[in-house]
């Protein structure tokens, strides 16, 4: 797992989970805590029952929404009663919970206001971010009673610039939102084509929620296959399915 100086703080816990360390097999080898994966539902689970014991949980502790690629930002209490809720971003107050996202090239972002102890965490793939799922986590955990410009955000392990082509409806879709974007793009070989930076974009979007301090690992997924699974080099390589990174953040008592 990867840990952020940034998010050592009292009372705080978090882990960028990497692939390593798990009992999956084959192209979900071998940490794959991704719930919506085809791998081994036993598999899977004692994944996940291997990154809630480095909290010190029950795995049921370890608690996962439904993502939808949506601005969506849930108050987590407890485990869910249930099937997980739809949304893409989680904040407590409540210590023992673990809020985990599964990524695999999108942008999984932890959050902190250890003074006043409220964390979040969400899932930022481009269009989570384009709608708003940084400031949504934000302005929830201030409900909590957060200070906007003492939260701490890191950005962990997502697709990179250099591997992340995108074509011409893409990038019109950015210029409409504003022309500003043009600085998150560079051209591509391909005619009409170019590179996101899905890293820059998401701190961009942390900066203007107001966070005190945003961090970007600089982590790529699709160039580090050794550490990462991505979704990506899964379509490039035309594998079947492919493993989600489990990235999680949790107070302490």
């Amino acid at each position: 797992m990867i840990v952020a100086d940034q998010l050592k703080l009292p009372s705080v816990q978090h882990a960028f989970f990497t692939r390593e360390g798990g009992v999956s097999e084959g192209i979900y080898a071998s940490l794959n805590g991704g719930q919506g994966s085809n791998d081994s539902s036993e598999a899977v689970c004692e994944n996940r029952a291997i990154m809630a014991s480095h909290f010190g949980i029950v795995p049921d502790r370890l608690v996962n929404v439904w993502q939808v690629h949506s601005p969506d930002c849930l108050v987590v209490n407890g485990p869910w009663p249930g099937e997980r809720p739809k949304a893409d971003a989680m904040a407590t107050t409540v210590p023992g919970i673990a809020l985990a996202i599964a990524t695999a090239d999108c942008g999984p972002v932890l959050f902190a206001d250890a003074e006043r102890r409220v964390i979040g965490a969400c899932h930022s793939g481009w269009k989570g971010a384009f709608t708003g799922v940084v400031e949504a986590t934000v302005e929830r955990m201030i409900e909590l009673g957060a200070q906007r410009d003492a939260i701490v955000a890191v950005l962990g392990p997502c697709i990179g610039p250099q591997a992340y082509e995108v074509g011409p409806e893409f990038v019109a879709r950015f210029d409409e939102q504003s022309p500003d974007n043009a600085r998150f793009f560079t051209r591509s070989a391909r005619e009409g084509h170019a590179y996101f930076d899905l890293h820059a974009y998401v701190g961009e979007r942390a900066k203007r929620a107001g966070v005190g301090s945003f961090t970007d690992l600089g982590l790529c997924t699709y160039a580090d296959e050794k550490r990462f699974y991505s979704y990506r080099r899964m379509v490039h390589r035309g594998e079947s399915d492919y493993g989600r990174l489990i990235s999680a953040i949790m107070l302490t008592e």
